[in-house]
């Protein structure tokens, strides 16, 4: 970027379901805003090895509050974005009375940071909402149904869009459903891909030890939740291990989620235990060696009108690696990947296991779908390609 443009400019960001900077995503916003001049304020909930209340990184003011619970049901969930909704605007007032604020970006789930933006509005501080996940279609995709809950998420989502001065879009999909049901103007949504800052992901020394004694090995890396199609991924290292025969191919798994323990139990159930292996939440250092020891990478989000439509990050991570991937036939996963990965029919665990031994049993292929995926990346999809969208829409909201 050129100069400062966002210099004497006050931002404050806000999100729930991550803290920072752990939430890579935002955590490169964050210090591109800073590095354009702005002073930077973030609010985000404790998690572990993120318990501080308050501290400052690299010039960025992060204000972090607890989380009551992890939701589980209508209460649960009520609790939580209560108790979030509570601190997010007793912090927003602090930082407003404190360093002043010029704009809110609104980070979500849940389609409810609107609420906090609102009063701000009123003084003169514009508010852009950065829309991550579609939370009707996770709903939808969750439990199978629509109903009063679906049609609660479709008016927050709307009243969200109104609220905003500008959204920022993570891939062309998103961009549809601002516009198309959003009610946005074209011209006020800027796409701003999640793509990886190449400067810290980088490969490291393999560690062999991952493997186990096999000779190949299968990475993914990720959130272990329900959408996520884990189970269709043991699903297929049962037809591998026990229809296929193959006993040379371990998975380790890295992330953490709701669903980790069920997972766990369900591949010891099925006595996978020696081909599969979960780290739960690791350090970077570790998720890079799993980066750079795996021989392919894997993303078996399930096929559904959310996975369709969103931009996977963990896709990037394997492209930025140089590692090819096999994933089922989504949308946006294709748009990413492109000739980087081979697709599976739709959440069909035993094609997904084909695709994979086949990719490992054919290492020219695997090495040609890496480079272009690398190249891709680095031409295309890395942070430094989304510099200008973001500051762009800052521009935009800020009227200049």
């Amino acid at each position: 970027m050129e100069g400062q443009p966002l210099a004497g400019k006050s931002i404050l960001i806000v999100v729930e379901n991550l803290p920072l900077p752990f939430d890579r995503r935002v955590w490169q916003e964050a210090r591109t805003l800073k590095a354009a001049g702005a002073t930077v304020s973030v609010i985000c909930p404790t998690g572990k090895g993120y318990e501080k209340r308050y501290e400052e990184i690299e010039g960025v003011h992060i204000h972090r509050h607890p989380l009551p619970l992890e939701a589980d049901g209508a209460l649960g969930f009520l609790l939580e974005y209560g108790a979030a909704l509570f601190w997010e605007t007793v912090l927003a007032w602090r930082i407003y009375f404190k360093r002043g604020i010029d704009v809110i970006q609104g980070c979500n789930p849940p389609d409810l940071i609107f609420l906090v933006a609102l009063p701000f509005r009123l003084l003169g501080v514009k508010y852009i909402f950065d829309h991550h996940d579609i939370n009707p279609e996770l709903y939808e995709a969750k439990f199978n149904k629509r109903g009063f809950f679906w049609k609660l998420m479709v008016l927050f989502e709307k009243l969200t869009f109104k609220a905003a001065h500008v959204s920022i879009a993570t891939n062309e999909s998103y961009k549809i459903i601002a516009v198309e049901r959003g009610g946005m103007d074209p011209d006020k949504v800027f796409i701003v891909r999640s793509g990886p800052d190449l400067s810290k992901l980088k490969s490291v020394e393999p560690n062999a030890a991952l493997k186990d004694g096999k000779q190949f090995m299968v990475g993914y890396v990720g959130v272990m939740g329900e959408q996520e199609g884990i189970d269709l991924l043991i699903d297929a290292v049962d037809h591998l291990v026990n229809r296929m025969g193959r006993r040379d191919i371990r998975f380790v798994l890295v992330g953490g989620g709701p669903a980790l323990e069920g997972l766990k139990a369900m591949a010891s159930e099925r006595s996978l235990g020696e081909w599969i292996h979960f780290t739960g939440r690791a350090p970077d250092q570790e998720l890079f060696e799993v980066l750079s020891t795996m021989d392919i990478g894997v993303n078996p989000d399930r096929v559904n009108a959310m996975n369709d439509k969103s931009t996977m990050n963990k896709i990037m991570e394997y492209m930025s690696l140089g590692k090819a991937m096999v994933q089922f036939d989504v949308t946006e996963g294709r748009f990413s990947a492109q000739e980087a990965s081979l697709y599976a029919a739709a959440n069909d665990p035993a094609d997904m296991a084909e695709k994979i031994a086949a990719l490992l049993d054919n290492p020219g292929q695997r090495a040609m779908m890496g480079e272009f995926g690398r190249k891709r990346v680095v031409q295309e999809l890395n942070w430094n390609k989304q510099v200008e969208p973001l500051l762009a829409a800052y521009r935009s909201a800020l009227g200049n």
